[in-house]
């Protein structure tokens, strides 16, 4: 039995600039209508322009981050390139000791060209010297060009929002949970999607935050779900949202538009800050279609995470975060405080990158991204069918690298079943229970399709079938 998600067919309210202007910016990009556009956004605008935008976050803040003080030594950073400074304030190494003279790299562009980019003299010595917290001048600039076409905020030196480079997504969200909740208070509480990614519960189980677990179905958050738990909550102390909205991991659902605008309205409401997880993005065919939490924020009320493991290479730990001026400063003096700034290596091999593809090209490489996990997300599906027919069902994702499985025949728990019984069979999943909040037993499990072949997923189906129809018969004959 299987069950198919509804797609969200809503047009995209958050981008404020023309679509004129965005056609000569990216042109490979979605033409919109700009009337009708323009009439949803006033709507929406609108509606949310009760609440008043956040002039001062302290309350928002935990004793730990507001205890934080910028470094002596790291705001020294951005006096360095003032011409004719003379420093003997910072500690930074003498680059004529540093073994290597030059970087040279090959590249695939998205149009299949190879290609090789040279790094000048002083892109080497900026990869291999100490640079400013936020990330490389260069990568940040092109950051916050990206972030702004994408999500319609004015971010940079004369905005609201400022962006930063962090050691992949992950890096700045478990900084931004212990910017805005302090387990110690025993009043602060996290509302968290279930499921919910394993890696940040990885981080938020012995952090000791309360955790209010929020139902989700193939369309992602509830949000009748959230407004009630939101009510049943006391309120007392901090309160925070995060939820991954975009091809969710794992259950590879995807936030329509109606839903955004409703979460957040309830973020309004409850004067909650949004923490938006959304390192699949770009994975979505139809992102330019979707509200992100970012787009809508009127009020300053959200932090957003993203990520180019999933476009670029995972191991480069390209992150970055945007989010109103006052809570970015904070994250900031939290990287002073820990890992000083990302790899200037990895920044520079990034930017030199989206140098040579230009706009268009991250666009178009983008949507080849996007287009392969489609093409691979419905090779699983067609080996689920072909096995799992009758033993599960399924909500089919429209983006992402995952499948959430429900197996049937009065299956509870997987976790055994999962990781004894499947492993003996040469087959990998994850347990259900791994992304569950509240550490429960679940009879879901994870599969995922980013590099399997089609010949291996459809062994792995066929040998999760024989698994769950071993398991019911054994049920039977108790």
């Amino acid at each position: 039995m299987m069950m198919r998600a509804v797609s969200s067919s809503t047009p995209a309210l958050g981008r404020r600039a023309s679509p004129a202007l965005r056609q000569l910016a990216f042109p490979l990009c979605r033409a919109t209508s700009l009337a009708s556009e323009a009439s949803s956004l006033r709507s929406y605008s609108s509606s949310s322009s009760r609440y008043d935008k956040i002039e001062d976050y302290k309350k928002y803040l935990s004793p730990q981050s507001a205890a934080r003080k910028p470094s002596a030594i790291r705001k020294l950073m951005p006096l360095l390139s003032r011409p004719g400074m003379v420093s003997l304030g910072g500690g930074l190494p003498n680059p004529n000791l540093f073994p290597f003279t030059s970087l040279k790299f090959g590249v695939k562009d998205p149009t299949g060209d190879a290609a090789e980019l040279d790094l000048s003299p002083e892109e080497v010595a900026m990869a291999l010297q100490y640079s400013p917290t936020p990330g490389v001048p260069g990568l940040v600039k092109k950051l916050r060009s990206l972030q702004s076409w994408e999500h319609g905020r004015d971010i940079g030196p004369d905005g609201d929002y400022d962006v930063a480079v962090t050691v992949g997504s992950q890096d700045g969200l478990t900084k931004g949970f212990e910017m805005l909740l302090d387990p110690s208070s025993g009043d602060d509480e996290l509302f968290v999607e279930s499921p919910t990614y394993s890696g940040a519960l990885a981080f938020l189980q012995p952090f000791g935050i309360k955790m209010t677990p929020v139902g989700s179905d193939g369309q992602g958050i509830r949000p009748e779900v959230l407004e009630d738990a939101l009510a049943k909550s006391p309120g007392k102390g901090r309160r925070v949202l995060y939820v991954i909205p975009t091809a969710q991991n794992p259950s590879g659902s995807s936030l329509t538009n109606d839903r955004r605008r409703a979460v957040y309205e309830l973020a309004q409401k409850h004067d909650i800050i949004i923490l938006e997880d959304d390192p699949y993005f770009f994975l979505h065919p139809k992102r330019k279609s979707l509200d992100s939490f970012l787009s809508l924020d009127f009020d300053g009320r959200v932090l957003r995470f993203d990520s180019m493991s999933k476009l670029i290479s995972s191991g480069i730990r390209i992150g970055f975060t945007t989010g109103p001026k006052p809570l970015m400063e904070r994250l900031g003096y939290h990287v002073q405080a820990t890992n000083l700034h990302n790899s200037g290596l990895s920044q520079i091999l990034t930017q030199k990158l989206l140098d040579h593809w230009g706009e268009a090209g991250f666009d178009l490489h983008a949507t080849r991204v996007a287009e392969f996990y489609t093409q691979r997300r419905d090779v699983l599906l067609s080996a689920a069918e072909r096995h799992l027919s009758e033993l599960a069902e399924w909500d089919v994702p429209e983006a992402g690298m995952f499948l959430w499985i429900k197996l049937l025949g009065g299956i509870t728990d997987t976790t055994a079943l999962i990781e004894e019984k499947a492993a003996a069979a040469n087959v990998l999943f994850v347990p259900g229970q791994s992304f569950d909040p509240l550490d429960r037993p679940s009879p879901y499990v994870r599969a995922s399709y980013s590099t399997a072949s089609d010949e291996e997923m459809d062994l792995a189906m066929e040998r999760l079938a024989g698994i769950v129809k071993g398991e019911i018969e054994i049920s039977g004959a108790n």
